[in-house]
């Protein structure tokens, strides 16, 4: 199918997907509370104060990159192996679901539109689009996602991604965004990773008009497609949270940075280029502001701040705890220090991934747990792939369609001419 015409039928599935959300959802899951239009709302949340619940199994995370996404990830494949969950992996493995594409079911592994299967968890990179996530997992599954400021996202992006058509001509981002149409060609495949890369990953044009409409069009249909919207400025406040919503305990998201880079790969920014940032990513911008403002006001009703502040510490308490057991040193080291070349994580571009190197003698549980917390993705990955394939493949499942937040998608993209 010729990609104008890909575009063309994802937005018109999203408009058939829409009206009908929130009634095919289970009342477990909606609001407990009416909320009126602007009062920026989670969507789809339920309030933590319940005093039993049982832990969920059913996930779809919108892996957003460059925004502390692979801890997070780890921490779901922890969960998914500790309790014998399947993935939804890319055909053949690897870390994209058919990225920068739109997702589809058949770039799933083990699914078949004659037999179609049900993945507990999906996590791998991919550009969301929501009827064709619906069909390799459950419709009770949890939708989450995480935010980055987008000042440091790209700042980030243009490390990472220095070798992209975009990046590997400037010889740094100020130069960049002197002049960036000069750069920046919208029609390469790559573009993605230079211009409002959040919108892109959530499924939107991210050279769309920023105008009042559409955005609003576009914060409603996030709000309607996913329970939860992390913020990895405050990332202990985001596990928290993720905890309450999942109903896991505190060790099941307890993590060590991953995919992290070294602070010498970093310059600080002048304000008159943050403003530069702001305004190439406008989208982001207004994606980010939106929810790190619902995230807090998610906290205040369903935590609250002294709650939140204890928990906080607990989890840093604990995570301080694992570290002096599981690490030599006082953390994390450069790649050239790194000795277990199983725990090399992938060097990309101009930045430096640090790693871990893991404390000798422990015993064979303590080693086992401590490992997979330092474990970079793409080894982590490959390892959980061939073992959920040497075994029996998920039982045939077919999930009830979900409509709501694209009938808002096709609302957008009808506003951009």
């Amino acid at each position: 199918m010729p990609w104008p015409d890909l575009r063309l039928f994802w937005v018109q599935t999203t408009l058939l997907w829409a009206l009908s959300w929130l009634a095919s959802k289970p009342l477990s899951i909606l609001p407990v509370e009416e909320v009126t239009p602007g009062e920026g709302h989670q969507a789809r949340g339920v309030s933590s104060h319940r005093k039993k619940c049982e832990p969920k199994t059913d996930i779809v995370f919108l892996k957003v990159h460059k925004s502390a996404s692979s801890t997070v990830m780890n921490v779901l494949f922890r969960f998914g192996e500790m309790h014998n969950l399947t993935f939804a992996f890319p055909i053949g493995g690897g870390n994209q679901l058919s990225y920068p594409h739109h997702f589809f079911a058949r770039f799933v592994q083990g699914f078949s539109p004659r037999s179609p299967r049900q993945f507990n968890i999906l996590c791998h990179h991919m550009r969301f689009l929501q009827p064709e996530v619906q069909k390799v997992v459950s419709s009770s599954a949890v939708y989450f996602s995480i935010l980055r400021n987008p000042v440091q996202l790209m700042e980030s992006s243009f490390m990472y991604y220095k070798g992209t058509s975009a990046f590997s001509r400037a010889r740094s981002l100020e130069e960049f965004l002197s002049q960036p149409y000069h750069y920046y060609n919208p029609a390469k495949s790559d573009s993605h990773y230079a211009k409002n890369l959040m919108t892109f990953d959530f499924g939107f044009n991210p050279n769309g008009e920023a105008s009042a409409k559409r955005v609003q069009l576009m914060l409603k249909a996030i709000e309607a497609s996913f329970d939860l919207l992390l913020i990895s400025e405050y990332f202990d406040e985001s596990m928290v949270l993720l905890k309450e919503i999942l109903c896991w305990d505190l060790d099941s998201v307890v993590s060590f940075p991953l995919n992290i880079r070294d602070s010498s790969t970093k310059s600080p920014l002048s304000d008159t280029i943050v403003e530069k940032i702001k305004d190439w990513n406008r989208l982001d911008w207004e994606i980010y502001t939106y929810f790190n403002r619902t995230f807090w006001e998610r906290i205040d009703r369903d935590i609250g701040r002294e709650r939140m502040q204890r928990e906080v510490q607990v989890l840093r308490e604990r995570q301080a705890e694992l570290a002096r057991t599981c690490l030599q040193g006082t953390g994390s080291v450069a790649p050239k220090d790194i000795k277990d070349s199983s725990l090399q994580p992938l060097q990309h571009g101009n930045a430096k991934i640090l790693g871990y190197n893991l404390k000798q003698g422990l015993d064979k549980e303590m080693e086992h747990m401590c490992r997979r917390l330092v474990t970079p993705e793409l080894q982590y990955s490959s390892a959980l792939y061939k073992k959920q394939f040497a075994r029996k493949p998920p039982q045939p499942h077919q999930p009830a369609p979900s409509q709501q937040g694209n009938v808002l998608r096709h609302k957008l993209e009808g506003t951009q001419n």
